[in-house]
Formats: C-alpha cells, sequence, structure tokens
C-alpha cells in the first residue's frame, strides 16, 4: 500500500465519518429507544432472578450487560453501506471500480468510519444515562458500573476495536453480496437476526444452554458484543483473554481474506446496469 492509497483511504474515512455525524437527531432519537428497550430487558431479568437461585451471571453484571449492549447497538452490521446498494441499482457502482484503489479497502474505510460515527455518540450518550444519571437519581441498583479493573476496561476498549473492524468486514461481505444479486434484501435480511441473536444483544450468551456454549463462543458474532461485554464485567483473565482477543483477530483475518477473494470473483462476472 503506498502513501498515496494510504491518503485516499483516510479521505474516505474522514469524509464518511464527517457526513455521518452530522446526523445528531437521529442519534438522540436512537439512544432514547436504546434506553426504552433497555429497561424493558431490565424488567424481563429481575423476574428471572427472581425465580432463580444460580446463574453463570449475577443480575448486577446482566444489568451492565444490557446497558453495554445497548450503547454498542450500532457496532452490529445491519446491512450492507446503502450507498453502495443505491449505486448497484444505478448502475454508478462502476464509478468506484474506476477509482485507482483496491475497492474492498475503499469500502472498509468507509464502512468503518459509518460505524465509528453512529457509535460513538450513542455510546456517549448512553454511558451518561446509566453509568452517571441513574446513580444520580438513586437507582443505582439498575445503573451500568464500571470495570472491576482498570486492565479490564483497557481489554475492553481493545475488544470493542476489535469488533469494530470486525463489523466493518462483514458490511464488506453485505457490499460484495450486494453487488452479486443487485439487490441488498437478502443479505440485510440474513444478517440482522444473525447479528442480533449471536452477538449477545437478545439474549447474553452465558445464559444459553451450557450444551452450546464453545460453538456460541467460536463464532465471529461473539465478538461485536459478548466478548467485549466479558472484558467489561472482569470474567475474562489470563489465557481466556488473549484467546477472545486472538479469535477477534483472527476473524478479522478471514473475513478480510474471504471478502477479498469474494471480491475478486464477483468483480470478474460483474455486469453493469443503468445508467
Amino acid at each position: 500500500m503506498t502513501p498515496a492509497d494510504l491518503t485516499a483511504y483516510l479521505s474516505a474515512f474522514r469524509a464518511r465519518w464527517q457526513v455521518t455525524l452530522q446526523y445528531r437527531a437521529a442519534a438522540l432519537a436512537g439512544v432514547v429507544t436504546q434506553i426504552w428497550w433497555g429497561a424493558i430487558n431490565l424488567m424481563v431479568y429481575a423476574a428471572f432472578y427472581g425465580g432463580t437461585s444460580a446463574a453463570p451471571l449475577t443480575l448486577p453484571q446482566t444489568i451492565s450487560y444490557v446497558w453495554i449492549m445497548q450503547g454498542t447497538l450500532a457496532l452490529m452490521p445491519w446491512g450492507c453501506d446503502p450507498d453502495i446498494a443505491d449505486a448497484v441499482r444505478s448502475g454508478a457502482v462502476a464509478h468506484d471500480l474506476l477509482r485507482p484503489v483496491d475497492p474492498w479497502w475503499w469500502w472498509f474505510c468507509r464502512a468503518a468510519a459509518r460505524i465509528l460515527g453512529r457509535l460513538l455518540p450513542r455510546a456517549v450518550l448512553m454511558a451518561g444515562f446509566a453509568g452517571v444519571l441513574l446513580p444520580l437519581a438513586g437507582l443505582d441498583r439498575w445503573a451500568l458500573h464500571l470495570p472491576p479493573r482498570v486492565a479490564d476496561a483497557a481489554l475492553f476498549g481493545v475488544s470493542i476495536v476489535l469488533g469494530l473492524l470486525l463489523s466493518a468486514c462483514i458490511t464488506v461481505l453485505l457490499n460484495v453480496a450486494t453487488v452479486r444479486t443487485l439487490s441488498p434484501l437478502g443479505a440485510n435480511a440474513v444478517i440482522t437476526p444473525l447479528s442480533l441473536i449471536l452477538s449477545g444483544n437478545m439474549l447474553p450468551l452465558a445464559l444459553f444452554p451450557a450444551a452450546v456454549q464453545h460453538l456460541l463462543l467460536l463464532q465471529p458474532f461473539a465478538g461485536l458484543g459478548d466478548l467485549p461485554c466479558r472484558f467489561w464485567l472482569g470474567t475474562l483473565h489470563g489465557p481466556w483473554a488473549a484467546a477472545a482477543l486472538a479469535q477477534q483477530v483472527a476473524w478479522i483475518v478471514a473475513l478480510t481474506w474471504g471478502g477479498r477473494l469474494a471480491l475478486r470473483r464477483t468483480l470478474c462476472q460483474l455486469e453493469v446496469q443503468g445508467g
């Protein structure tokens, strides 16, 4: 990758980042919705823990897990880049392919900027509500609590960054699928339930049956939500923490390699329509 290429990719990242940050009302509306949904989840879990004496996570841990997942909801790969979908329908996707840059890295930078631009304001607002306002209001029991150790917070930050890169890789794969099928509907319809369920957003992965725990932790979507949450809760230490980070890196490498291969094959068969 030459310095000129790096400049082009950084420009794509910066431009998409600036555009995404303009949607402040959408960020605020999203946080309000996520607070409401998080409160509903907390009431369900409170009832669940009221009728059980043993669970893999304590109720305070589950409460923090819920708020973290709501605050990082934008990390989920909801679908392909909407601009790519419009370009595929109109035929303008040919413009991306004519640029003197690698289209995979171009799309990756745009996807990472879009995810980060949506994630950062929502995460900050959610942390302010769940971690500051709730304790001030005397609702410390239902608040987001800090990690047990500074090292856990640092590992959480690293894991979130890796989760963002992993989400961007999945988004580029969805872009490739859209170029191949000429429609984003199929890929988007599949990825949404998969990411919500397998990331732990709908239900913490630790609360799934023990028989499927290993499979759930090894699949890529765990790196989007469940693994970062485990770091925050301080349940991953030593070799297990290293293995979790290594797993996220391994999936990023695998999806990058697979995505580039799929893109190359797709471009060899591409027929541009529209104009």
